[in-house]
């Protein structure tokens, strides 16, 4: 399907206004966006509260209504993990590159990270980098292309550092969420 941009908005327009469940969505997402940025300025919590669950109802009145498609969607989430954990893809270990390096960034300038947290996200950095220049060298190295699948998986050294590279990914990731639990929680209870 080869559709210009204005014949692609021109279908979404044909679709938002055409049926009363669409535009019961459209005017309940524009009355949640205007209610948020009237709470801009008042920085009120219940707004905020409220605002999340409207959120939270969207999201479990889909699930409710719609199950057997959830559960499509879900599982087929569950098998492209799983298949990007054994069959890794180059372009998003790109990705996953750009987002550590955007980390760090956010690292090196944040004031409000302790040295503990700001050591530790270094060496994880450092770790993922070191990988990551494993890997175009390696790839370089062996003249390995890396739009073909097939000859990307027959390295082992290239597979191995990518998947030992989503890893650590995931255990900074994990590590994270419990330290910003962690402190949410001691803040919430001193």
């Amino acid at each position: 399907m080869n559709l210009s941009l204005m014949e692609k908005l021109e279908t979404i327009y044909h679709y938002v206004f055409s049926s009363f469940l669409s535009i019961e969505m459209l005017i309940l997402s524009l009355l949640l966006f205007l209610i948020l940025v009237v709470n801009l300025k008042r920085n009120n919590f219940m707004i905020q509260k409220i605002a999340i669950g409207i959120y939270l109802g969207f999201v479990i009145g889909i699930v409710i209504s719609y199950t057997s498609y959830v559960k499509t969607c879900v599982d087929s989430f569950v098998k492209l993990f799983m298949n990007y954990v054994y069959f890794p893809s180059t372009i998003v270990y790109f990705f996953i590159i750009f987002f550590v390096s955007i980390m760090i960034l956010r690292t090196l300038f944040s004031k409000t990270l302790s040295v503990f947290k700001k050591i530790v996200n270094f060496f994880f950095f450092s770790v993922l980098y070191f990988f990551f220049m494993s890997f175009i060298v390696l790839a370089a190295y062996d003249g390995v292309d890396l739009l073909d699948v097939a000859n990307l998986y027959q390295n082992d050294v290239i597979l191995s550092l990518v998947q030992v590279s989503n890893f650590i990914l995931v255990i900074w990731i994990v590590f994270t969420a419990f330290y910003w639990l962690y402190h949410y929680f001691k803040k919430k209870y001193e």
